[in-house]
């Protein structure tokens, strides 16, 4: 049941859900396109996301945060808005990657991050050409592909029947990752086996931003978008919400 305010999306994501072409923004900025479709539906997004975080991420998060726990009373649909950051090259096991910041002293922590930002477009650039499948990614598919489900059966084990969408990984020309990508094949497929099993409706972020990304018209990190980007994720997110919501005995508003 829709509350009185509209339909709440309950919005795990990493940095793309809250990242411009200029910085990361605040939750409630209503450009991001968690926000637009949220309004779009006549509601409003809680979303749970953070910078580099992959599909393990939000299963953590979805367990560990009270704050997460408090909304799913209020909860209309599940966007599971992760598995992007998963397909990224990681030359370094991504276990050990993330304790670099744990790493003491300061002078040591920031040499060893100073020399792997430094060799890591080169070593994704000859992991890419050499090695099977590419290399190491920050998650495999059959990990990412894990985690989203427990993600998906959790909620739903609180709320039953709630609509769940997911989405297909995006593209990238980060110059940070060679600019390389040979993990999205696998995790488009291994997502797609997923949403399949599950009955989850897919969003194919690559279908809608890569024409954007891959002109140079989102952030010059490569990776993050633009407003016009996010409007158009935002719009076709609210679209696929829309039928799914209706069924579910939502009464959406019209922001259009």
């Amino acid at each position: 049941m829709t509350t009185a305010g509209g339909p709440v999306l309950l919005v795990l994501a990493d940095s793309l859900a809250f990242h411009g072409p200029e910085r990361a923004e605040p939750a409630d900025d209503p450009r991001l396109w968690p926000n637009i479709a949220a309004a779009r539906l006549g509601g409003r997004a809680e979303f749970v996301a953070g910078i580099g975080w992959t599909a393990r991420h939000a299963w953590h998060a979805l367990t560990h945060d009270p704050r997460v726990w408090t909304l799913m009373p209020s909860v209309d649909a599940l966007v599971i808005a992760v598995g992007g950051m998963d397909t990224l090259p990681s030359p370094l096991p991504t276990a050990v990657r993330e304790l670099i910041p744990a790493l003491r002293p300061e002078r040591l922590r920031r040499a060893v991050r100073g020399g792997y930002l430094r060799t890591q477009p080169a070593l994704a650039r000859a992991f890419a050409r050499y090695l099977p499948g590419g290399g190491p990614v920050a998650l495999p598919p059959r990990l990412t592909v894990e985690y989203m489900e427990r993600c998906r059966s959790a909620v739903l084990a609180i709320r039953p029947g709630l609509p769940v969408i997911g989405m297909l990984p995006p593209v990238h020309r980060a110059a940070a990752y060679g600019p390389v990508h040979p993990g999205r094949p696998a995790a488009e497929q291994a997502t797609r086996a997923w949403a399949a099993a599950h009955g989850v409706a897919l969003l194919d972020l690559k279908a809608i931003v890569a024409d954007h990304v891959l002109a140079g018209h989102g952030n010059p990190d490569g990776m993050h978008w633009g407003w016009p980007a996010h409007s158009d994720v935002g719009a076709a997110c609210a679209d696929l919400l829309t039928p799914l919501l209706a069924a579910d005995g939502a009464v959406t508003g019209s922001a259009h």
